[in-house]
């Protein structure tokens, strides 16, 4: 009789870990809230420089949720926290650094409307 509860206890384990990780699954395949305006802030050929270790660049990156994946981030930085060429050729010198289409460029976190403004997208509304 142990044997045979022993058994139940592994099968309902398998079957509920097997729903948790399909479940991951489905929810990280699904767009993202923002993903349009993303989306079109990187077509506008618009970039977003930044640093691994820079908390305003991962603030400004979570204000877009599972929709960061679309922004045009650049990574400047290496491991050991010394800036990469291109970032160096491109004299960027704070985080975040955003370099618009019109050549203008801003550092600092920006809100959506900021950035709508100056890429042509339509901020979202919440």
């Amino acid at each position: 009789m142990k044997k045979k509860n022993t058994w139940i206890w592994i099968i309902v384990t398998v079957v509920v870990i097997g729903a948790i990780v399909a479940l991951l699954v489905v929810e990280a395949k699904k767009p993202g809230k923002y993903d349009s305006f993303a989306q079109c802030i990187t077509d506008s050929g618009t970039k977003f420089y930044g640093a691994w270790w820079c908390p305003h660049c991962q603030a400004q990156k979570a204000l877009f949720g599972k929709s960061e994946k679309l922004l045009p981030y650049v990574e400047c930085q290496t491991k050991d926290q010394k800036q990469n060429d291109l970032c160096n050729s491109l004299n960027i010198t704070g985080y975040p650094t955003w370099v618009f289409p019109d050549g203008t460029r801003e550092t600092g976190e920006h809100t959506f409307a900021q950035l709508a403004a100056k890429t042509g997208c339509v901020a979202p509304t919440n």
